[in-house]
């Protein structure tokens, strides 16, 4: 396995991770047998309980007809194409919380713009609470447990207070030192505003209407990246195939791998978690690897981590 590149302490002791999906009673909010009792509920966390009705809510308005239009569609795919595979699985993940390779500092912090213009919180948190959440895989420190069910490791653990922030500091001094990750940390839902009026400007003057590709650029497109994002913390602890003994519950899904440009093969990703490459297997198709292939390739990305050849 790749070393790690966080110095933290052996994380605690963890069932074995079974073989099969999980059962029925996982998905209706259950701990599975020998599992822990469910902690406490926490307070709710109402200003993002309050956000995604209303995202959600305007990404139903955007499938109107009034709105719809190719140049929305177009929007809508361009923009999912930049935040969900050069955002979120290159900048924020691939990139800031595993190292799994080098880029010049300019290209380095143009992925990480994408990954903010995603919504998922900053490069600071999203990268902190990624390493917490290695760290403790499938424990009850785990902030998306899957064990607590299919809708808590999806959404439901963002609705209530977040203990693991408070690990964030400790978990990306390397980022935290830099002032632009600072700022994008603090300003990234405020990105959505000038993308909104690009979007609205071409929209007029392409004739395709303004509030078309607003509605389909931003609140359709974030809703979609979001819950295929979930689903990696979700379905890929749920169901697929296990070709390593990682020591979660960690499933390598293909449905998933397409939809988030490889990031499906996540018990590859959990055994490996600082490979730049998760689809390690013939026929396992990572297209997040195939950009920073190509990378490497222009001579961009330097010290490419993989797995060591068995």
């Amino acid at each position: 396995m790749v070393s790690s590149v966080i110095d933290t302490p052996s994380p605690p002791s963890r069932p074995a991770a079974s073989h099969r999906a999980l059962q029925l009673a996982t998905l209706l909010h259950q701990p599975r047998k020998g599992e822990q009792p469910v902690p406490a509920e926490r307070g709710k966390n109402w200003l993002t309980i309050g956000f995604m009705i209303v995202i959600h809510a305007l990404s139903l308005l955007a499938l109107a007809h009034t709105f719809w239009s190719w140049q929305a569609v177009a929007s809508m795919l361009i923009l999912y194409w930049v935040t969900a595979c050069l955002g979120v699985t290159i900048g924020y993940h691939r990139l800031l919380s595993h190292r799994s390779f080098q880029l010049p500092q300019w290209l380095e912090r143009f992925f990480a713009t994408c990954g903010a213009l995603s919504c998922q919180h900053g490069p600071i948190d999203w990268v902190g609470l990624h390493r917490h959440h290695h760290k403790f895989s499938d424990t009850d420190a785990d902030h998306h447990n899957s064990h607590r069910g299919f809708w808590w490791s999806h959404m439901g653990w963002m609705f209530e207070a977040i203990p693991a922030m408070q690990a964030v500091p400790r978990m990306t001094g390397d980022l935290a030192k830099d002032p632009y990750y600072r700022w994008l940390n603090n300003w990234f839902l405020a990105l959505q505003l000038p993308l909104a009026g690009l979007l609205f400007w071409i929209g007029t003057t392409t004739g395709a209407g303004g509030w078309g590709l607003v509605l389909w650029g931003i609140p359709l497109r974030l809703v979609l990246v979001y819950h295929v994002t979930w689903l990696v913390n979700s379905a890929t602890h749920c169901w697929g195939t296990v070709a390593h003994d990682s020591g979660d519950a960690s499933r390598n899904n293909k449905w998933v791998a397409a939809l988030t440009f490889g990031e499906g093969w996540h018990n590859n990703h959990h055994a490996f978690p600082h490979s730049a490459r998760h689809g390690l297997q013939p026929g396992q198709i990572d297209l997040t690897w195939e950009h920073i292939r190509l990378m490497r390739a222009l001579g961009l990305a330097k010290k490419v981590r993989l797995p060591a050849a068995s």
